[in-house]
């Protein structure tokens, strides 16, 4: 016991990424920027769809809600890693740990959550096209937005506060930020019953916006078929290529580090995973939703084409 409330006194250790010599600047560098462009993108996707009055859809609302989540989500983690990759192992407060695990995981299932609505606005898009503008109103936009924060800092509740009322016995977490797997490793007892939960919320949750995902990709790909001609087609698959490669990105990782035995991967996998749904995903979001976009192309050249006339005015 006495060893139990001595942990609480101290401070744990983000061990991060080993890298030695002239590989630790080259990889805060490199770390740093792709950081500073993924601000930078979701930045500008925010800004974009504010500024041009033809993205304002409801596509394009989701969208740049996605953003400015992407920009909380890579935030709350990336700090920590470039830190461990300039200074080595790094001391974080058990407060601003577990804030960090409950964030990140808010955040986390926001994210899933989000990604459930839009696939929903693009079944509405494409299956019922008449009633599109009536069910999507501005009204219902705002409701699914605010639904899926509220739900998912509501869902991260669970597996936070079960982790922070666990005694630990050790110190060094094994990553480069505060999460559920590393922290359980340092914990003086049997958290077999606390596993089985977080396993639970995060599978189920996870689990039911996937269903909801491919079912409502099931009802489109039966609506696109029917189309008559293969550029209609190919243009209703094409709003929906974006979204499917991020959905692939995120619960594809997701359900490897969360949902899969912690015994079936070796040691250091969780790390690697873990960059591509907190830094590689968010990164490359604004390049798979918009950059691509032949939509998006002509709404920058309009928005060029307006701050390059507002300077010419006397």
């Amino acid at each position: 016991m006495d060893l139990v409330n001595h942990t609480w006194t101290q401070s744990f250790l983000l061990a991060g990424f080993t890298t030695t010599g002239a590989l630790r600047p080259l990889a805060f560098l490199g770390t740093l920027c792709i950081y500073i462009l993924t601000l930078a993108g979701n930045l500008f996707i925010i800004v974009l769809v504010q500024a041009d009055s033809r993205l304002s859809t409801p596509m394009y609302f989701f969208i740049s809600v996605l953003s400015f989540l992407e920009l909380w989500y890579v935030s709350t983690t990336v700090p920590t890693l470039l830190h461990t990759l300039l200074h080595g192992c790094s001391p974080i407060s058990p407060t601003l740990c577990f804030l960090q695990l409950y964030v990140f995981h808010s955040l986390g299932m926001t994210e899933c959550y989000l990604l459930g609505v839009m696939a929903l606005d693009r079944y509405l898009a494409i299956c019922h096209p008449l009633h599109y503008n009536a069910l999507m109103s501005r009204q219902v936009q705002l409701w699914l937005a605010g639904a899926t924060w509220v739900a998912g800092f509501s869902a991260a509740l669970v597996p936070a506060s079960l982790t922070a009322t666990l005694p630990f016995c050790l110190k060094e977490v094994a990553h480069y930020f505060c999460d559920l797997a590393p922290l359980m490793r340092l914990v003086c007892v049997d958290t077999g019953w606390h596993a089985q939960v977080h396993i639970a919320v995060i599978g189920i949750i996870n689990a039911c916006n996937l269903v909801l995902i491919l079912g409502l990709y099931g009802g489109i790909l039966r609506a696109v078929l029917k189309l008559p001609s293969a550029a209609s087609r190919a243009k209703a698959f094409s709003t929906c290529a974006s979204h499917i490669t991020v959905v692939v990105l995120f619960f594809a990782s997701a359900f490897i580090v969360y949902v899969g035995p912690p015994e079936s991967r070796p040691e250091g996998t969780d790390k690697l995973i873990a960059l591509v749904y907190t830094f590689l995903t968010p990164f490359l979001n604004p390049v798979i939703y918009t950059f691509r976009n032949k939509e998006v192309r002509e709404a920058v050249r309009r928005v060029t084409q307006s701050i390059r006339a507002m300077m010419k005015r006397p």
